[in-house]
């Protein structure tokens, strides 16, 4: 389908049944574009459980509880048990989690990782805590990790984020916000927050964002290591990763090209209703400061300020990269939760506006209910009315008379890239080496297209229908596969 989920299936089941544990193939043959992690962590899940649908689906879904928890305790300990369930029903009711949390796909492992990175630098920030070497070498280990899940990309999501506080750090001496257990805030520069309350501390240089070069480079380095080996020892490495996947997507030729705009509708659709929540309580917020957007932003504490740099760094960053699709720009859900979890917070001593957002944000539970579980429940009904299990009981059938007759069995090259996966096959063949190798007796059936199947059956010796044959599926029109057998 358009989520290339059976290539990114097909590496682990290639690790598992051809030993290719770096460099993997698709299901055509082309190179594998991503990194090896996630192909991995899959195989590895096979061994454990012997099933390959838990194999292939269970990372991307334990990596969504994984920032589910994660989410929850930090917006609830920073922001109060209130805008903690917010931030959670953020993240799990909306239309691109529940989604990417069931797909075998990188991107819910790789926004675990992206937030895992964002909260420690937002702790440091709240705690006013010195980047020790101990936190270097975890942003170290979590850098290489998000490297070997997706390349690259991370930078575009936490670079100018950290860039754009920096540059706020950087700017003087200001109090400094630190925690405080006692309950409230003492002093003007920001709010009480929930059950944890701040107050100010001494004056000094705001704690940076920055945790120095070297993790970053040699993380890089590792990636490149992987790099560096494909070129050399992966034949069309280089044109098909290096060129196409990578350099690829900062052309308008290769893979299609969206307007610079393109990302922000998507997320607001996608994020709805809160992302028209977190707009709402930014407007009522300004208003009651007098629309004075400096005062604002003085007003704002530094973890909140970090909050705000990550999600638009990384969305103005993305979104100047001319390759795009939705699903990209997920990593950005989990830090803009957490922004909504301290918009919900700031508000706590404003007794008015509080009441009012606290209404607010209970109609946009109840919508984000209705329109998650409406979008999931239709999704399932079309699924079974379009017969999108087609593959799965037509493959499911044959693996079953094969093992029975002991049938020795290739699949004939098709569109379908899922369908080698379903019969647990390595590799397509080609109509004439099919031929070839069934009149010599090596082959006792064939999986096919339907349209290939009269021109094959021309030239196969004692060859017949089997009464095996896939349903057709409503929005793929003319693909259906037989099974052909002696």
């Amino acid at each position: 389908d358009d989520y290339d989920q059976a290539k990114q299936a097909f590496t682990s089941f290639e690790m598992i049944k051809d030993g290719r544990w770096f460099y993997e193939q698709t299901p055509r043959e082309h190179v594998a574009t991503k990194p090896p992690l996630v192909g991995w962590l899959s195989a590895g899940l096979f061994s454990l459980t012997r099933s390959w649908e838990v194999a292939w689906r269970l990372p991307s879904l334990l990596a969504a509880i994984a920032i589910s928890i994660l989410l929850f305790r930090a917006a609830s300990l920073a922001y109060g048990t209130i805008a903690g369930v917010i931030a959670l029903s953020a993240f799990g009711l909306n239309l691109l989690s529940p989604r990417l949390a069931t797909l075998v796909r990188t991107d819910m492992p790789l926004a675990l990782v992206i937030f895992l990175i964002g909260l420690l630098i937002w702790q440091k920030i709240r705690e006013q805590e010195a980047w020790e070497p101990r936190d270097r070498i975890y942003i170290f280990a979590l850098l290489t990790v998000a490297m070997l899940i997706k390349g690259p990309i991370v930078y575009a999501f936490l670079l100018p984020g950290i860039a754009l506080f920096q540059l706020r750090a950087h700017g003087g001496t200001r109090a400094v916000v630190s925690a405080d257990k006692s309950g409230c805030s003492h002093g003007a520069v920001s709010p009480c927050h929930g059950s944890r309350g701040e107050r100010i501390g001494t004056t000094r240089r705001l704690q940076g964002a920055w945790p120095g070069w070297w993790p970053w480079i040699a993380s890089l380095g590792v990636f490149l290591l992987w790099v560096i080996g494909g070129i050399l020892f992966q034949p069309g490495f280089f044109d098909e990763v290096v060129m196409r996947e990578f350099m690829g997507r900062f052309g308008e030729t290769i893979h299609r090209p969206q307007p610079l705009y393109f990302y922000l509708p998507h997320l607001l659709h996608k994020f709805a209703p809160w992302s028209v929540l977190m707009i709402a309580i930014a407007i009522f917020d300004l208003a009651s400061r007098r629309w004075r957007i400096g005062a604002a932003f003085q007003a704002m504490s530094p973890q909140t300020f970090w909050l705000l740099c990550w999600s638009l760094g990384g969305l103005v960053a993305m979104s100047l990269i001319p390759s795009k699709r939705v699903d990209r720009i997920f990593p950005m859900v989990p830090p803009l939760c957490l922004l909504l979890a301290a918009q919900i917070g700031s508000i706590f001593r404003n007794e008015q506006l509080r009441t009012r957002v606290y209404r607010w944000s209970a109609v946009a539970l109840i919508l984000s209910i209705l329109i998650t579980g409406g979008y999931t429940v239709a999704k399932v009904i079309f699924g079974y009315r379009d017969h999108r299990d087609a593959l799965v009981l037509f493959a499911r059938d044959v693996r079953h008379e094969a093992e029975t007759h002991h049938w020795r069995y290739e699949v004939v090259s098709a569109k379908d890239e899922g369908l080698l996966l379903y019969l647990r096959r390595t590799h397509f063949i080609k109509p004439d080496r099919a031929i070839a190798e069934w009149n010599r007796g090596n082959l006792d059936a064939l999986v096919a297209p339907a349209e290939k199947a009269p021109a094959l059956m021309r030239e196969l010796y004692g060859a017949a229908l089997s009464q095996l044959k896939s349903n057709e599926r409503k929005e793929e029109q003319g693909k259906r596969y037989v099974l052909i057998t002696r």
